[in-house]
């Protein structure tokens, strides 16, 4: 089995919330490195992996019937999905950059946002 196939499986064995939690991690190494003196490669590895684990969450998320934020976090994958299209110039770029690290900023905030509320379908049920 390779690497790629174990960290998966061992990541969906946690709850949603603590996926998120590990997603949040990530948006603010992210944060960190756009802001301060960075690796290109490690960015490009986070930002890579950071799609992963939205690919391995929002599907549980979905199927709990919480769309609406499941929906928003397929917003944050477009968005990483284009920066990797465009990195070059993104990197190349201070304007750029600051514009990165702004939405990095945004994100982290709704994903711990997100991690700390309980799904709507669930909160619907003990009204």
């Amino acid at each position: 089995m390779n690497d790629f196939v174990s960290k998966e499986q061992s990541f969906v064995q946690d709850d949603v919330t603590i996926r998120l939690h590990h997603l949040a991690a990530h948006l603010e190494q992210i944060q960190s490195l756009w802001t301060g003196v960075s690796s290109q490669e490690l960015m490009l590895t986070l930002v890579k992996e950071s799609r992963y684990f939205l690919e391995w969450t929002v599907p549980d998320m979905v199927k709990a019937d919480d769309i609406d934020r499941a929906c928003e976090l397929v917003d944050l994958g477009r968005m990483l999905t284009r920066w990797l299209f465009h990195w070059d110039n993104i990197w190349s770029d201070a304007e750029q950059k600051q514009s990165a690290s702004l939405e990095t900023s945004y994100w982290l905030r709704r994903v711990l946002e997100i991690s700390r509320t309980e799904p709507e379908s669930l909160s619907a049920l003990s009204l």
